[in-house]
């Protein structure tokens, strides 16, 4: 009994040939077509997503090297913002600092004018104070040297000499 499930039986053999073939028939008839158009579609969609992902990269390589071009671009705009912001500040600096001088310069002359004034007009103060002394000493011994009747004839004739003289 053993050799009998061993060795199949030649009506079962063609059984199976042809629940085979007829399984195979339907198969390729209504499974093979969309099981094949769904292997495509899918190695396709594979395809496009690897193509897709190349070309991504290739995108991002090309941002980075874009960035890297942005920002070698804004540093140089910065350094020359910078340069022209402290060129401005030293030229602010110097206008400012010659300005300053100029005021001083304008300053002191003022003053130096003010004092000139000032002493001119304290020397004239001091001219017509002395002049008012000196008038009022002379008219102080003038009248004690005058008191005297023989010393204002004295004086007349010594006044009338050095008149001749001249």
């Amino acid at each position: 009994m053993l050799v009998s499930i061993l060795e199949p039986a030649l009506g079962l053999i063609i059984w199976q040939l042809v629940i085979f073939g007829i399984l195979f028939f339907l198969l390729a008839k209504f499974a093979w077509k969309p099981i094949m158009g769904a292997l495509q579609e899918r190695e396709a969609s594979i395809e496009d997503a690897l193509s897709l992902a190349a070309k991504t990269r290739q995108e991002i390589t090309d941002l980075k090297a874009g960035n890297e071009q942005l920002i070698a671009e804004a540093r140089a705009e910065r350094d020359r913002v910078l340069k022209e912001a402290k060129d401005a500040g030293d030229a602010m600096i110097a206008q400012a600092k010659a300005d300053a001088q100029k005021a001083g310069a304008e300053e002191i002359e003022k003053a130096r004018a003010a004092f000139n004034q000032e002493r001119a007009n304290a020397v004239a103060a001091l001219r017509k104070e002395t002049a008012a002394l000196s008038l009022e000493i002379a008219e102080k011994v003038l009248r004690n040297q005058l008191s005297d009747r023989t010393a204002q004839e004295n004086l007349v004739t010594s006044l009338l000499a050095d008149a001749k003289l001249n």
